[in-house]
């Protein structure tokens, strides 16, 4: 196994070039529209609005930089998000953040809006009467965004006639649409952003207007190796769909050249291909490649420190993936699945030297610890007090370490900290403060202490920070860690 320092990558933020990115970017994605009729329909994979994984991936990725790009060209685009009805049923949770898919949806209409760019609808796909589903259509005309529903296609995916037919893609609502480029979007995947596309398109032939369809997903990197550490990343984030990165057949027979893709597209292509030619009247890819315009592969500035991070990301999916099953949420076959992408680019779990310190510091103080390693490679420990929980002492011995504040010195005073504990008592039965609590009263006190001012100064040095927990964390603290932008892991023990 190799012995890296785990934080070395994500401390490098040099190793991707934004601007480059954006100028690179927003040049295909203009030249693919113009390629039909000034009419794109572009299905954007992945996280749209705050992409951490890219982020923690390509150490110096904007998480927001795709917004950065459609605010660049806001006069051109116009935005239609995608949300499965099962997802609502289900209560489908974006894991970054801890959201369920529907609050994430309107987060994403709102932000959007706000930012000055058109939104010309929801689509609430695979729509069969869900009472969730009709529940939140209902929620989003009363907000006065425009929805619309989507039944299964009939004859997908063996029946091209049928699909591309009024009783197929023609029984689907038509959107109203009017920038030249349209961006479908979705709280993640499988939300049926492809097969909006596809309807829209059919919809517009019939009108007239010879529209176009593009792909634009960062992960897999086409044009890097196939065994890539980035492209084995994606496997590991996917291992609960079964996705595996492959080369592109289709496109190595047509042009000679070796480009990645992964199974689902690669499977869906001869479809997907006989159907766009059923509409349009003629072929206008040749492979899944060739619906691309993806151009991350093309501003990687230090790949070796987007090596190391990538293999860090799987560790920090591994570690993930143990709770996940410990907690019911799918069978063994996912994290056995990333042990073996670990093994695959050389790297376990005691490379992730946050983990080692957290159990040492276990045994040591005889408590369920938390340990945080900041950017400049110090180990900072919090434990269980009694009074706050360890992730709320790790929070505070962590931005003190940050600010040069002296460890003796309180940032809230015990009898602050034991009066709070007992209303939390009374109202709630709870035994312990946890980290919102906390930052809560730290909050409190900014105003009129300047040493706790200096601290809460300090908790944006957290983020990007590595940190495990010795059991596994409750959702309120690992939601408060996420957002402060820290790299939280925990071991597969229940506490208690």
């Amino acid at each position: 196994m190799q012995n890296k320092n785990v934080n070395m990558a994500s401390a490098r933020g040099d190793a991707f070039d934004n601007e480059k990115y954006l100028k690179l970017q927003s040049a295909k994605i203009a030249e693919r529209t113009k390629m039909f009729d000034n009419k794109l329909y572009m299905e954007f994979g992945g996280k749209i609005l705050d992409d951490l994984n890219a982020a923690r991936i390509l150490p110096g990725y904007r998480p927001g930089i795709k917004v950065e790009l459609l605010r660049e060209m806001k006069d051109k685009v116009e935005m239609i998000f995608c949300i499965n009805a099962d997802d609502i049923e289900k209560r489908k949770i974006r894991a970054d953040y801890g959201i369920t898919y529907d609050v994430e949806l309107l987060r994403l209409v709102e932000r959007f809006r706000e930012l000055g760019l058109s939104v010309a609808g929801v689509v609430i796909t695979q729509y069969a009467n869900q009472v969730g589903a009709t529940r939140f259509k209902n929620q989003l005309e009363r907000r006065g965004i425009k929805a619309y529903l989507h039944t299964k296609t009939k004859g997908y995916p063996t029946d091209v006639d049928m699909i591309v037919s009024d009783e197929g893609y023609g029984a689907q609502p038509y959107i109203e649409t009017t920038k030249p480029l349209v961006v479908v979007a979705a709280p993640g995947s499988s939300s049926g952003k492809l097969a909006t596309c596809l309807t829209q398109l059919y919809h517009e032939h019939k009108r007239g207007v010879k529209a176009g369809y593009a792909k634009f997903e960062t992960l897999p990197v086409w044009n890097l190796p196939l065994k890539h550490p980035i492209n084995i990343e994606y496997e590991a984030s996917t291992a609960n769909v079964g996705d595996v990165n492959m080369i592109d057949n289709f496109h190595l027979e047509k042009y000679g050249k070796t480009t990645v893709n992964y199974n689902r597209d690669l499977e869906v292509f001869p479809v997907l291909k006989n159907i766009v030619r059923k509409i349009v009247g003629r072929d206008i890819y040749y492979s899944p490649t060739d619906m691309g315009v993806n151009m991350v592969g093309k501003c990687i500035k230090d790949d070796k420190a987007v090596q190391e991070a990538s293999r860090q990301e799987i560790v920090r999916r591994y570690l993930a993936s143990l709770c996940e099953y410990k907690d019911g949420l799918y069978g063994e076959e996912v994290p056995n699945r990333i042990k073996i992408l670990m093994d695959e680019v050389g790297v376990g779990v005691e490379d992730r030297k946050v983990v080692a310190a957290a159990l040492a510091a276990k045994e040591k103080k005889k408590s369920e610890v938390v340990a945080t390693q900041l950017a400049n490679g110090k180990m900072i420990t919090g434990k269980n007090t009694g009074i706050m929980t360890a992730s709320a002492a790790a929070v505070i011995n962590a931005i003190k370490e940050l600010g040069g504040i002296e460890d003796e010195i309180h940032l809230i005073p015990p009898v602050s900290l034991k009066s709070m504990l007992k209303l939390k008592q009374e109202v709630y039965g709870e035994n312990e403060l946890n980290l919102p609590d906390v930052l809560v009263a730290l909050a409190a006190s900014e105003a009129t202490d300047a040493t706790v001012k200096l601290a809460l100064a300090n908790l944006t040095g957290l983020r990007g920070a590595e940190a495990h927990s010795t059991v596994i964390l409750p959702k309120t603290e690992m939601d408060a860690l996420k957002n402060l932008g820290m790299n939280i892991t925990c071991t597969d023990v229940f506490l208690g």
